[in-house]
């Protein structure tokens, strides 16, 4: 599953980040690397973009580059 398809509360960790080149480079510099835990907290009124909770901080995605970033969902503890 990827990024995107998550739903508000739900937790997951990052398995893979796509994209190419400079996109891939942008997410990876954000912190969205590998066995990180996401959780996502907000969606906007029409869908686009959404807020994450990683490493201690908010990050507020465009949908399209969340569609990059395949997640495996996790139980909250």
């Amino acid at each position: 599953m990827t990024l995107n398809e998550l739903k508000i509360g739900e937790t997951a960790a990052i398995t893979a980040v796509g994209g190419d080149g400079a996109l891939r480079c942008r997410l990876l510099d954000m912190g969205l690397t590998p066995r990180t835990l996401v959780t996502l907290r907000k969606v906007a009124p029409m869908g686009d973009p959404i807020e994450i909770h990683i490493r201690g901080y908010e990050l507020t995605l465009r949908v399209d580059d969340a569609r990059q970033i395949t997640v495996e969902k996790r139980e909250t503890v």
